[in-house]
């Protein structure tokens, strides 16, 4: 067994969410969020090129030399697969993978709302997963295309940037296209996905205008698009997405968006009390009228108002979702006030 796959076999054995590779350092694993050194040997510039030229082709290599950063995956065989990039630091190669669990978990296992399920029945329209990175948006858009698997006979297209979660037809027939390899980019998948018959469209990331613009497109002409964005609230997303455009363009896309936009499903993981692992803390917003309203008339800063009063509807803001999650005693006083959106308010409550 090479050192590569040690490692990382390693790091899939002790449950690590991150693995660091720098030169002149033994490697680190990030466990439940907290990085722990490694019994493995300091590594060397040429060890961090053996395992880089391990894991791509020497055309990739080559090109990454070029570039200075690579996106790509790889895996221990039976074992469990991993996001990794490659960059230089201080003109040696450093490499950081991520984990990614070998099965997709179900929305209730993920400690997800209910209401989340009942978003992979939608006919159409865009639905946004956001965070920090990190925040396990990637498992929850998984998740919720394994649920329509197994229950509906759609042609789904995924644009990963890399694929992650390797998913298996089952009543769905599944392609997954890595940007890069399968098509050029996000933009290009997109435009040329819209011919290819789909039902639901993920896009792993919504990174520029005209990612933005296809996306909404395409939710816009009958199909379901799931995307992220690295926002911590659903009022920002909006904003976001908004922001993105000419401000000549910008009433035009409030429309649009109050039209298309289905829900915003805002993560922050959370460091568990009651056993070893994470916890998602959830803000939910559904597109009900009121919301389309706030959207359409430019009022985004109601929208955590209608967000709050409308519990009912399955909707639920971020602090609401972590004061459940103290009171179930699943995380720590003082992580629930870090991640609080108001602590002051969150702290009130968190003594009633």
């Amino acid at each position: 067994m090479s050192f590569l796959q040690e490692l990382l076999l390693t790091g899939l054995n002790c449950g690590a969410s991150d693995i660091h590779v720098m030169v002149n350092s033994p490697p680190l694993l990030r466990i439940h969020t907290v990085l722990q050194e490694t019994d493995f040997p300091v590594v060397t510039p040429e060890g961090a090129e053996e395992m880089l030229k391990e894991m791509i082709s020497e055309q990739r290599y080559q090109e990454f030399l070029k570039k200075r950063d690579h996106d790509f995956s790889t895996e221990v065989p039976g074992k469990g697969r991993f996001r990794v990039n490659s960059h230089f630091q201080r003109g040696a190669i450093a490499i950081a993978f991520r984990a990614i669990p070998d099965q997709v978990l179900t929305i209730d296992k993920l400690n997800l709302p209910q209401a989340v399920a009942d978003l992979i029945r939608l006919p159409r329209g865009l639905v946004l997963v956001t965070g920090d990175t990190g925040s396990g948006k990637s498992t929850t858009m998984a998740s919720m295309i394994d649920a329509m698997n197994k229950i509906y006979r759609k042609h789904i297209i995924t644009l990963e940037d890399p694929v992650e979660y390797v998913l298996t037809s089952h009543k769905c027939a599944i392609e997954q296209r890595e940007i890069g390899d399968d098509c050029p980019s996000f933009a290009s998948g997109l435009r040329h996905a819209l011919r290819q018959d789909p039902d639901v469209i993920l896009v792993g990331e919504m990174r520029d205008l005209e990612t933005t613009s296809a996306a909404i497109t395409a939710a816009e002409t009958g199909h379901l698009v799931l995307s992220t964005l690295h926002t911590i609230n659903a009022s920002q997303t909006i904003e976001r997405i908004i922001d993105i455009y000419p401000s000549e363009q910008q009433n035009q896309i409030r429309s649009m968006l109050a039209n298309t936009l289905q829900a915003v499903i805002s993560q922050s993981l959370f460091k568990r009390t009651d056993m070893p692992g994470m916890v998602p803390g959830v803000e939910l917003m559904l597109c009900t009228p009121a919301v389309r309203n706030c959207i359409r008339e430019n009022r985004i800063f109601e929208i955590p108002n209608v967000i709050e009063t409308s519990r009912s509807m399955g909707m639920q803001t971020l602090d609401t979702s972590i004061t459940q999650l103290y009171f179930n005693g699943q995380i720590s006083r003082e992580d629930a006030l870090a991640h609080a959106a108001f602590p002051d308010k969150l702290n009130h409550a968190l003594c009633a």
